[in-house]
């Protein structure tokens, strides 16, 4: 059984409301809901339980911080079997703040964030191009990011019917 199948539409709208805004009181989601506020504790340790909610985060603007290039990086590796090798050493670099293993062109899609070219600059040539698996890459500089938004689950149950 797939986890969407263990889940009713009172989990749906927890998350629904949660994906919008981390921040909402489980007194305010069970109102809306129309069930009580322990009903939204239950429900949630329930999908922590399912290893279907993993935490929360907190989005932040990286660039208020002096953090103003976005970049991804398309890494090739001599072997695809070295992947999680080098995603192992690529956690190690904290301007690394996301890895896809990938199929297609490159082996791997990394999303660095860094404070100007110069530091990216740094940050591919004495830490990510030293790593011994990695074959070559290829830098992909974002000048604007338009969408980064949570999947709409009422939205997507709906088309899906």
């Amino acid at each position: 059984m797939s986890k969407l199948q263990e889940l009713d539409q009172i989990d749906i709208g927890i998350l629904s409301q949660l994906m919008k805004d981390a921040k909402t009181p489980y007194t305010d989601i069970a109102k809306q809901l129309f069930v009580s506020s322990g009903t939204i504790h239950v429900r949630m340790r329930k999908m922590e339980d399912l290893g279907l909610i993993k935490g929360s985060n907190l989005s932040i603007d990286y660039s208020k911080l002096g953090y103003d290039i976005t970049a991804f990086l398309g890494v090739y590796l001599s072997k695809s079997s070295q992947y999680d090798h080098v995603a192992t050493e690529l956690k190690k670099i904290p301007e690394v703040v996301g890895l896809n293993y990938t199929t297609g062109q490159y082996s791997m899609f990394v999303k660095i964030i860094c404070q100007d070219t110069n530091h990216l600059r740094d940050v591919l040539h004495d830490k990510i191009q030293q790593i011994g698996e990695i074959t070559r890459t290829e830098t992909f500089i974002s000048l604007q990011e338009s969408i980064d938004r949570p999947l709409d689950l009422f939205e997507s149950m709906e088309l899906d019917k």
